[in-house]
């Protein structure tokens, strides 16, 4: 059913990061240079970008959680350590980072030499991170500072936008809330706009994420790795999940599989919900015990290089769908289908999801879910959107009226929920109570049925590619996989 991508440069250069794991380092330089230079041309020469590195978070007293870039800087630089910062200027990068420190390292863990850090990133210069904002001062006073005097040539460009007052500095700002502390970059952004009354302040966010909507080859190729360990390690969970089993067991599995192919954490944390708790859409927790004729919602995928995708399978934790399971499961079946066979170039996100709608409504009105197809009571039970992107996020920037075209990677993942409850919650006009009264008898023999299926794809120059393929999807797929 899916098309194979045909580009045979990409399919070569995925074959050769499949077998070879992690991008090689060239390959890594060539591709953050291009993005950067990429971004420059988009930016222009009276732009100078700042983009800073995620703090580190606490996760309780002195604890840390696990650290994580800020995707952006990852996107430019490929560095995975916090107080970094990239400086851009039309034909100067700067890379800042802290020195290396012993005492520092002894409690926390070896940081990159400067060396290390122009090896990883290919950003030639180096300097100290505590340096940062004087450089910046430097700058947009037209003062030297090393390495390279402001007036090299190198940066005449913003020099003349300065002196004629079109200079603009270009920050990745994250949303901040009214009585939130400012974020570092905003921050920055409010002191330099304070003594540079004249400079604009910009928000680079929307530029970046123009870029990192259409994949380069590098990131196609990791992407179609990152994926392949999340379905391989999918299908070993489904066949561990079984009566009596904890939903955090079945986690675990997840965990050991990813780990164990060099994946070394989760994309975004795992969704393992059994029985009712199928209805949730983000269930939190997993210390349900599996029970016999459960259904079993794995909503789950590795990060392999900074690159997530998005596999949700539901399944009999028995072996075998009962009537009821494989109504709802068949009917989000083809609604994938509808989706799928919509996704090409040229489309919308939200084509991609109508035609997934499209179907849901005919099949639900035909249950006795809904009394009408026309307008949105179908919403009762399909209580989301269908198409987002993925890459270095699982719910990857983009611009959605942006039309798909190669490069694109998304995800399609229709689901029905019925929950007795959400008749209960509509609000008491006389339209719904008479909507409630009519389906309440479907919504009882289907109750407690959550089923959502959810693949990644690319869309490559010859076609759309499933990437989770290799996690089984249909009801006699799943049916042999789980035979015991």
């Amino acid at each position: 059913m899916i098309r194979p991508m045909k580009n045979a440069i990409h399919a070569a250069l995925a074959a050769a990061l499949l077998a070879a794991g992690p991008a090689r380092a060239g390959e890594l330089q060539d591709d953050l240079a291009a993005r950067r230079a990429r971004l420059a041309q988009k930016l222009g020469p009276d732009t100078m970008l700042v983009v800073q590195s995620s703090p580190a978070r606490v996760y309780s007293n002195d604890v840390d959680y696990d650290y994580r870039q800020d995707s952006n800087l990852y996107y430019l630089t490929g560095i995975d350590q916090e107080d970094t910062a990239l400086v851009m200027l039309p034909g100067f990068e700067a890379l800042f980072t802290l020195p290396r420190d012993a005492a520092r390292e002894h409690r926390e863990g070896r940081r990159l030499s400067r060396d290390e850090a122009k090896a990883r990133s290919g950003v030639a210069n180096v300097l100290d991170a505590a340096g940062l904002e004087g450089f910046l001062t430097s700058v947009l006073e037209r003062r030297a500072y090393p390495p390279r005097p402001y007036g090299a040539p190198a940066s005449e460009a913003y020099a003349r936008a300065l002196a004629e007052g079109r200079a603009r500095v270009a920050f990745a700002m994250e949303p901040a809330g009214l009585s939130d502390p400012l974020p570092p970059p905003q921050a920055l952004a409010v002191r330099l706009r304070d003594r540079y009354p004249q400079l604009q302040v910009i928000d680079a966010r929307a530029a970046l994420a123009g870029l990192r909507q259409v994949k380069t080859p590098l990131e196609r190729a990791l992407l179609v790795k990152s994926v392949d360990i999340s379905a391989r390690a999918m299908r070993e969970a489904m066949k561990a999940a079984r009566p009596g089993a904890f939903e955090y067991s079945v986690r675990a599995v997840l965990e050991h599989e990813w780990s164990t192919a060099g994946a070394l954490g989760w994309g975004y944390p795992p969704i393992v919900a059994s029985g009712p708790n199928a209805t949730i859409l983000h269930y939190p927790r997993y210390e349900r015990q599996l029970q016999a004729g459960d259904l079993l919602l794995i909503d789950a995928a590795a990060s392999y290089e900074y690159l997530t995708g998005d596999i949700t399978r539901t399944f009999p934790v028995s072996g075998r769908f009962t009537p009821e399971q494989r109504t709802i499961y068949e009917l989000v079946f083809a609604a994938q289908e509808a989706g799928i066979a919509t996704a090409k170039a040229g489309v919308r996100a939200r084509d991609i999801h109508e035609a997934t709608v499209r179907v849901v409504k005919d099949g639900l009105l035909k249950l006795g879910l809904i009394t009408d197809a026309a307008g949105d009571q179908y919403r009762t039970w399909y209580t989301h959107g269908s198409v987002h992107y993925i890459g270095m996020d699982v719910h990857d920037v983009g611009d959605y009226e942006r039309v798909m075209e190669p490069g694109s990677a998304f995800v399609i993942e229709p689901g029905i929920y019925i929950r007795e409850e959400a008749l209960d919650a509509l609000p008491p006009t006389a339209e719904n109570k008479a909507f409630a009264e009519k389906v309440r008898g479907a919504v009882r023999k289907f109750k407690d049925v959550g089923v959502r299926i959810e693949d990644s794809f690319l869309l490559g120059d010859g076609g759309l590619q499933n990437l989770s393929a290799g996690a089984p999807r249909g009801v006699a797929e799943v049916e042999a996989l789980l035979a015991r």
